[in-house]
């Protein structure tokens, strides 16, 4: 079993579901609206425990209701919630999704206490970064705790992995060079490198481009088309399951979530691990909501073996 430690964010996410996205100016009536557990890092933390790892969860919330309910989520989920600061600096952070009838989604979000998690905050979880396989990390939480994280890691000869979400190119070049795998979808792979991402053409470069930032290995996930994945000199693209989505708010976190449970600390099984990770966010795009469609590592190996 992997142990997987994940420092990133924890939103209350509301959803609404509408015909079309309005157009400016314009008022419509929604379908329908629901409440679950979301934000990067609780989604990839809650990913990889339902897959099997065993996983830590280094954030904040607010002191609020809604901070109970996200420290919940993680817990009923088997994620260690035992890093988590309850903070009276901000909000438990939130995000607004609207979802259309053809499962495209628009997301804002309120950073709230995500914003507010420090390198302090991080040096109260170094035993248990220390001792696992992988520290995952994102952009919803500041880069300057991603870097000590991963500063850390690294001393204690750990894998880590950087999913440069949301896009920005505001990157610190000392964050990527103590980045071991990158994993950005097609927007934040031009983003990250200028290289627009049009065919496996435009990936292999792309990925070459963020080996130069000393980032070794590379997956770009391209939605329903698949993952192109680079270690060193060897690549590969893996093709995407086929089927019906209602909800692809949480496919890239149940990816990099699924990923990290089964991958090999030496990175030596990467291509059947991405495929893993595939058949684990085809499962999640057919259900609603972030953290409720995260399939379990059952459901994962039932439906590779069907």
């Amino acid at each position: 079993m992997n142990k997987v430690t994940v420092l990133g964010s924890l939103n209350v996410d509301t959803i609404l579901r509408v015909k079309r996205f309005p157009k400016p100016g314009e008022t419509l009536p929604l379908t329908g609206k629901s409440v679950a557990g979301g934000g990067k890092g609780a989604n990839q933390a809650i990913a990889a425990a339902r897959a099997g790892a065993d996983t830590t969860f280094i954030g904040k919330v607010g002191q609020d209701q809604a901070g109970d309910f996200m420290v919940k989520q993680l817990t009923d989920s088997g994620v260690s919630a035992e890093f988590v600061q309850h903070s009276a600096e901000a909000d438990t952070g939130s995000a607004v999704i609207m979802l259309d009838s053809s499962s495209e989604n628009r997301i804002l979000i309120d950073g709230g206490t995500n914003q507010k998690v420090t390198a302090a905050d991080v040096d109260l979880a170094q035993a248990a970064i220390k001792s696992s396989d992988f520290l995952v990390s994102q952009f919803e939480t500041p880069q300057a705790a991603t870097l000590h994280g991963f500063e850390l890691a690294h001393a204690a000869n750990r894998r880590t992995i950087l999913n440069p979400a949301p896009a920005t190119k505001e990157v610190a070049a000392e964050l990527l060079k103590v980045t071991d795998l990158i994993i950005p979808n097609e927007t934040e792979t031009e983003t990250l490198t200028g290289i627009p991402v049009t065919d496996e053409h435009s990936m292999i470069k792309a990925a070459e481009a963020c080996q130069t930032f000393g980032v070794a290995n590379v997956i770009i996930t391209v939605g329903s088309k698949g993952a192109f994945w680079m270690r060193g000199q060897e690549h590969g693209f893996v093709p995407a399951y086929k089927v019906n989505a209602v909800d692809t708010t949480a496919a890239g976190d149940t990816f990099i979530g699924a990923l990290c449970s089964v991958l090999a600390p030496d990175l030596s099984n990467l291509a059947a691990a991405v495929r893993f990770a595939n058949r684990a966010s085809s499962l999640a795009v057919q259900k609603l909501g972030a953290q409720p469609s995260i399939p379990m590592a059952a459901d994962i190996l039932a439906a590779e073996r069907a």
